[in-house]
């Protein structure tokens, strides 16, 4: 099988289900980012030594996959793949909460750095906004869309507090913010 169609080289992709869009409609900028941010977050679990966050990020890869999917899809035809559903949110919440627990309360704004696992960990929060805001301006904003939203939102919150998590790991400091005098 080849990997290339060709049926691309005229700037138009397609969605499961057949329909055509160019390659710069917004849903494909949304499934893009998603796409983006699992391609980071691959490199930032390759970097990681403890593995319950190794296995988490693997677990989120696979949710993003299928945000991709579903992102990917028709929205006017039937759904060809799993969404992903409340209890993936819950799951990002009790990971938040179990780290929060061991680090020092935030006083100030942070920097990202202080090592290059917690940069990577910063990189792919800040993506994680991006796809938040392509999926968010995606017009067709329904039912399917609305919880990608949450997920993503919470995912962007998870990222943080794991940055955080990682630094404190790493005996690396903290980069704390000071405004320009």
């Amino acid at each position: 099988m080849k990997i290339y169609t060709k049926t691309g080289d005229t700037g138009e992709t397609s969605l499961f289900g057949g329909k055509r869009l160019a390659k710069d409609d917004l849903r494909i900028e949304a499934y893009g980012t998603i796409d983006e941010l699992n391609s980071f977050l691959g490199l930032l679990r390759d970097m990681l030594a403890v593995e319950v966050h190794k296995s988490r990020i693997y677990s989120i890869q696979n949710r993003l996959f299928s945000i991709g999917a579903v992102l990917a899809s028709d929205p006017e035809k039937p759904l060809m793949v799993k969404n992903i559903n409340e209890l993936d949110i819950t799951e990002l919440e009790t990971a938040i909460d179990e780290m929060n627990d061991s680090l020092q309360p935030l006083k100030n704004f942070i920097l990202p750095g202080g090592h290059s696992t917690v940069s990577v960990c910063h990189v792919c929060r800040c993506i994680c906004r991006r796809a938040e805001r392509r999926v968010v301006s995606i017009e067709t904003m329904g039912e399917q869309e609305a919880i990608i939203v949450r997920y993503l939102n919470r995912l962007s919150d998870y990222l943080f507090v794991l940055a955080r998590k990682i630094a404190m790991e790493l005996e690396a400091p903290e980069v704390i913010w000071t405004a320009p005098e």
